[in-house]
């Protein structure tokens, strides 16, 4: 089972051809994809973790949250300072349930979502952060760095080692 981002319609540019003929192309994008794997955990009380996606920059400074999954109930968010790292770069000023942001907790297996645009950002040294805890679990805090230069392609993974497999992001 995999989540999908919804495809974002790029907007066409028109190219003129020698005889006059006018063809639509898709416009550069530079939109960004994370994809990130929860792992099939032996355990005898096992519980979905809650993860948070954030990118931040050279500084370590939060610079947008693209993801929380956590248990959407009245007392779910109770228990989202236990992503700890997450919480105090900036996950504690938020309003949850964020519209577009948080998503319920989700099983095993291989997920890709949607990031958005770069285009806003300065050039620089930047990393996708994925942070996940489990009631009666682990913590684990995964960061694929990247350097991000306006038209070159961004490409960078990481493997976890207990409570996340890979992650890693690409442009599409």
């Amino acid at each position: 089972m995999s989540l999908q981002a919804v495809d974002r319609m790029q907007k066409p540019i028109l190219i003129a051809g020698a005889a006059g003929m006018v063809a639509a192309a898709p416009a550069q994008s530079e939109e960004l994809q994370a994809t990130f794997e929860i792992p099939r955990l032996e355990a005898s009380n096992y519980r979905k973790p809650y993860v948070a996606i954030w990118l931040e920059d050279a500084d370590r400074k939060m610079v947008e949250t693209y993801a929380v999954h956590f248990k959407q109930s009245p007392i779910g968010d109770n228990w989202l300072p236990d992503l700890k790292t997450w919480w105090r770069r900036g996950g504690r000023a938020m309003k949850m349930s964020a519209s577009g942001i948080s998503r319920p907790t989700r099983s095993p297996g291989k997920y890709t979502i949607g990031l958005g645009s770069l285009n806003d950002l300065p050039p620089g040294k930047y990393a996708l952060v994925v942070e996940a805890v489990r009631e009666n679990g682990g913590r684990e805090i995964i960061k694929a760095p990247f350097d991000w230069t306006r038209g070159k392609p961004v490409a960078a993974s990481a493997q976890g080692t207990s409570e996340l497999g890979r992650v890693s992001i690409t442009t599409g």
